[in-house]
């Protein structure tokens, strides 16, 4: 089977804010009913944290983000994603789940800069709240980077880690840097 790599082969971008590819990341959709005390037993029992609404526990290699009512991504090492969705099947096994390792379906960018230019950059793409108050370190955005569904959480006051379809990860990475050129700052935050 041929190795894995990203869509974006390690690319970076600089501007105002900088962008890197993130990497490899191991990425398992698990659809549930979150709030069944057998799916938190289960979890808990393969050693996952069950995140609140909205928020992430851990990060990118090891964690979970709570994306919907009923949808967690759970992060790991990419090398170990396919040993980790079948701990999850089997703990979750004979309830009515979904777990699905989406790791070369996804690609991930790291977005740094300094004071309020991450969430400048992203408020030029996003209709998303990203005043620190609504958005702090420790909760997930699910929303529309232009024309395309995307992902992102801070993980500190300067960086960012955004998640997006593999498929549309040039457009992302060329959306990001045009609004990140120096002198485009518009002071929003």
């Amino acid at each position: 089977m041929p190795e894995s790599v990203t869509p974006l082969d390690g690319a970076t971008c600089s501007g105002f804010v900088t962008i890197k590819d993130a990497g490899l990341v191991g990425m398992i959709l698990l659809r549930a009913e979150l709030d069944d005390a057998d799916v938190v037993s289960a979890l808990d029992g393969a050693g996952f944290a069950l995140p609140g609404a909205g928020e992430l526990v851990g990060g990118l290699g090891n964690g979970a983000l709570w994306m919907s009512p009923d949808e967690l991504m759970v992060l790991c090492a990419h090398d170990a994603a396919e040993a980790t969705a079948a701990t999850l099947a089997e703990a979750l096994g004979g309830l009515h789940v979904l777990v699905a390792n989406v790791s070369d379906a996804r690609a991930v960018f790291r977005l740094s800069g300094e004071g309020p230019a991450v969430r400048e950059v992203l408020a030029k793409l996003s209709p998303a709240d990203l005043r620190q108050a609504v958005l702090p370190p420790g909760r997930v955005r699910r929303t529309r980077l232009a024309q395309v569904p995307a992902a992102f959480w801070f993980a500190s006051d300067n960086e960012a880690v955004l998640i997006c379809f593999r498929s549309v990860a040039g457009y992302v990475l060329d959306l990001l840097s045009r609004v990140s050129t120096p002198g485009s700052e518009v002071g929003h935050f």
